[in-house]
């Protein structure tokens, strides 16, 4: 089967959208592409940023290939799918333009995996993936069973959908190491989240560990990425070794939770690159972080949320740590990693005075503790959970509703005041 796999080109404008705007590499599809040409497929695979090709240059190379299936994702990399934008525009413009030149047109992502009756409704697609997509686009090119396959959506008789069973985990540990073109690369100049120095050439994306043992109640992985797994150590140093090749000198490891494993780590320390992390400090002990900071990491992102340990416990953080402590590990990580943040969200009930206090003493020895970042109600999140119920086909419209009303700021990489879903969305459903 030939099967084109698509990476729209981003832009977010008037979203709400938390995540990096710059590119960074579709590693779902990277699996996708290695799981489908290990079963004999032919694979197209196109990145709207990375070629260079608007939707309507991604289509025409899509009407060339002639493809059997071709599969988009609604969220731009695995590393944003716990905060994708909530808006599906761009994804349905590009399946509209598709939809003339695939026979099977599939949609993976973060929306679909939550509420995938709407996904159906808003974009002009046969399919829809729920949770992990690598294996299961494998199975739609081998002739899975659309109406038996659990983690399948499909419109069935165009009249109601047939959803199959829940969102799909896959085995990732065993994943194989990911090759990435040549000119992907060179163009890959953003080096996500580093801040001690300019970039000195590449950067790039891995993937050492998928889903997170914790349930913090703002964090959407209920329906996807949720069972904390480990990536077999050969095939994680296979990769960065093609990467280190290509003369990747940054790498960002897109974990959920970059958990200390010092066989990786002490690997790490060999190879000549610098990398960032996004952990929780309370899970490492001071000799492990010396280790991290001799293995190159120059830059830590660190969930903290809250500076008091009611607010974490509301927020279900389940830290074991106090607000003393966590200060403390965070400047001692800071002796051996350049750049450490400590994330902080908006916590009801959080004292200003003492927040203020806590910023200002963090920052006096060099760890940056950002402006608390106002709290969206992922579906698919325990948070949404608590507030709505399980997740319906107008879930991300009564999140994004309810977003706009609770707040008059939001995160600083917000410049404007972002558009209701609605409007964004305009045309888009379907039905």
């Amino acid at each position: 089967m030939k099967v084109a796999l698509l990476n729209p080109p981003w832009s977010f404008g008037g979203s709400i959208y938390f995540g990096c705007r710059e590119p960074h590499l579709p590693l779902e599809l990277g699996y996708c592409q290695s799981l489908l040409e290990a079963h004999g497929h032919e694979v197209l695979m196109l990145d709207g940023a990375f070629d260079g090709l608007s939707i309507a240059g991604l289509a025409e190379r899509v009407e060339r290939f002639a493809p059997d299936l071709a599969v988009i994702t609604t969220a731009p990399t695995y590393l944003f799918w716990r905060c994708a934008q909530p808006e599906l525009t761009l994804p349905a413009a590009l399946a509209g333009a598709l939809r003339p030149h695939a026979p099977c047109l599939a949609a993976i992502g973060p929306h679909g995996s939550s509420t995938p009756r709407a996904v159906l409704d808003k974009l002009p697609v046969d399919l829809v993936v729920m949770g992990e997509a690598e294996e299961l686009v494998r199975d739609i090119a081998n002739g899975a069973d659309w109406s038996a396959t659990p983690g399948l959506a499909s419109w069935g008789n165009k009249e109601a959908p047939t959803i199959v069973g829940g969102p799909h985990a896959g085995r990732f540990v065993d994943l194989p190491a990911l090759r990435w073109p040549d000119a992907w690369i060179g163009a890959h100049h953003h080096h996500h989240h580093r801040f001690e120095g300019e970039p000195d050439g590449p950067g790039a994306e891995v993937e050492a560990s998928r889903g997170c043992p914790y349930s913090c109640s703002f964090c959407a992985k209920l329906h996807f990425r949720d069972r904390y797994r480990r990536r077999q150590l050969d095939a994680i140093l296979d990769e960065i070794d093609g990467l280190l090749a290509q003369g990747v000198t940054y790498l960002y490891f897109i974990d959920e939770i970059f958990l200390p494993q010092r066989a990786l780590l002490e690997a790490l320390v060999e190879r000549p690159l610098r990398f960032g992390v996004q952990t929780r400090i309370d899970l490492w002990k001071p000799e492990l972080l010396e280790l991290l900071g001799r293995a190159g990491c120059v830059s830590i992102e660190a969930g903290v949320e809250s500076v008091t340990e009611q607010g974490r416990a509301t927020l279900d953080k389940n830290c074991r740590m106090s607000t003393e402590e966590l200060a403390e590990r965070l400047i001692l990580a800071k002796r051996h990693v350049p750049f450490v943040q400590a994330n902080l969200l908006e916590v009801t009930n959080d004292d200003e005075a003492l927040l203020d206090a806590w910023r200002d003493r963090l920052r006096g020895q060099g760890v940056w503790a950002n402006d608390p970042v106002p709290l969206f109600p992922y579906p698919g999140s325990p948070d949404y959970l608590a507030r709505f119920g399980p997740p319906d086909d107008w879930a991300w419209e009564r999140a994004h509703q309810s977003y706009l009303r609770s707040f008059e700021e939001f995160s600083d990489i917000q410049e404007e005041r972002p558009l209701p879903l609605g409007e964004l969305e305009r045309g888009c459903r379907c039905a």
